[in-house]
């Protein structure tokens, strides 16, 4: 999948720093098994959808903590480092703040709508 992708950015010109996903990592953390790496994209593309929500409906400072350092560390193991970074400030400015602020939450949403869309045209879904 790696070199389809990168075969594909030749074409394009596109530069692998601009997209959602780093692909390197992603086939270094699947031991470069395709099958496996479509599979962790899929299971992702769950779980941000998941967390994402889990943030919007969280009532106690507990769901929202727990919920900002899961797609932390989640965007994190697949290479999403836009979702990792915007989750890592989230998640200090909720310690030192005590709040989520709407904005923050709208940059981490179109973050994972972005990963969630690049996913889905890489798998052909």
């Amino acid at each position: 999948m790696v070199s389809q992708v990168l075969r594909k950015s030749e074409k394009t010109e596109e530069r692998p720093a601009q997209r959602p996903i780093d692909m390197v990592h992603l086939s270094r953390q699947s031991l470069g098994d395709p099958g496996l790496e479509e599979e962790i994209l899929r299971m992702f593309d769950q779980l941000a959808a998941a967390y994402v929500g889990r943030l919007r409906g969280a009532v106690k400072d507990d769901d929202t903590l727990l919920s900002l350092h899961s797609l932390k560390g989640a965007s994190a193991g697949v290479g999403a480092r836009a979702i990792a970074s915007l989750t890592s400030e989230a998640e200090a400015e909720f310690r030192l703040e005590g709040k989520l602020s709407g904005e923050r939450l709208a940059d981490i949403s179109m973050a994972v709508e972005e990963v969630r869309t690049y996913i889905s045209e890489l798998l052909g879904d």
